[in-house]
């Protein structure tokens, strides 16, 4: 029932800062914004926005909303989380945020909470020119979990989310599942981690000279960088992985690999080969200090609704 991801919440006790990395380095666009609250949008994406920030005392991740088709199937989702136990935030109606829209919010298996809309207004975007380094839209959402298995079997059987594909190794078994709901290898990864938590939020850049270029601008902002660039196996996408202010994975990728859903079986790669993790052979090597940055704080918003 769900089409795509919207957009991706993030709270942050430093809102300025973090408002300046995002609308500034970064790309996106500040498009609304009131009593440290605000709105960023890519510009090639008809999304209203790709993430909200809002000032907190805590850091958390606010919600990770997903798109449906239409009013009907959004109340489809809702009985059936019902009838399936899962615990609901709010019951279908009115979306009190820019582009308005029909929707709903429920905690996963974790404790996140997600929110899942249809007739959403269109954001008025455009094409996002050669050389241009910014955002053309959210790519995907990869999310830890202290239980990898059961949090992808959650979303398989509440969400419809299809495997695409895994990363295993000999000493530490799965560590990763690429989930899809799409065509588009992975809209959403759950990774194994020792707590729940954000691993990272992926941007799409409109080809491979603007996602180095884009890269490039951040390094020499000073940002940190965790990783890259490089090329993925699974997926097959490009990769380059910075922290912002507030210690948040976030990621350039571009040319994210599109399924034949008819043909398509998943992959277990074993990730401790280089060529799994970085085809290229660009990026530095991964690391037990490069996984660790992306296990990120423990979420204190788990099983705790966001006030907006």
């Amino acid at each position: 029932m769900l089409t795509h991801l919207r957009h991706v919440d993030l709270a942050v006790p430093d809102y300025d800062k973090q408002l300046d990395f995002y609308a500034g380095v970064w790309g996106l666009t500040r498009t609304e914004e009131d009593s440290g609250l605000a709105f960023l949008a890519a510009e090639g994406s008809p999304e209203q926005y790709v993430v909200r920030l809002r000032k907190a005392a805590e850091k958390r991740l606010d919600l990770v909303s997903y798109g449906a088709a239409s009013p009907a199937d959004v109340d489809a989702l809702a009985e059936r989380l019902l009838a399936g136990d899962v615990e609901l935030i709010s019951r279908p109606g009115t979306v009190d945020t820019p582009g308005g829209g029909y929707g709903f919010r429920f905690f996963d298996v974790d404790g996140r909470t997600i929110e899942v809309s249809a007739d959403v207004e269109v954001r008025r975007h455009r094409k996002v020119e050669e050389k241009e380094a910014i955002p053309v839209k959210l790519s995907h959402v990869v999310l830890n979990s202290p239980d990898l298995n059961r949090t992808r079997a959650w979303y398989e059987r509440h969400l419809g989310f299809r495997l695409s594909d895994t990363l295993s190794s000999p000493h530490m078994g799965e560590v990763m599942h690429f989930m899809r709901i799409s065509s588009q290898h992975h809209s959403m990864a759950i990774a194994q981690g020792p707590h729940t938590a954000l691993h990272h939020v992926s941007f799409e850049m409109r080809g491979l000279d603007e996602y180095m270029r884009g890269s490039g601008r951040v390094m020499r902002a000073g940002f940190k960088k965790i990783w890259g660039p490089g090329r993925h196996l699974a997926g097959d996408n490009t990769f380059t992985y910075f922290l912002d202010p507030h210690g948040n994975t976030v990621e350039y990728t571009t040319e994210l690999e599109l399924l034949d859903e008819d043909t398509w079986h998943p992959h277990v790669y074993d990730f401790s080969q280089p060529e799994v993790t970085d085809q290229w052979g660009t990026a530095n090597p991964m690391s037990e200090i490069v996984a660790k940055e992306s296990f990120n704080d423990p979420d204190r918003g788990v099983f705790v609704a966001p006030p907006v």
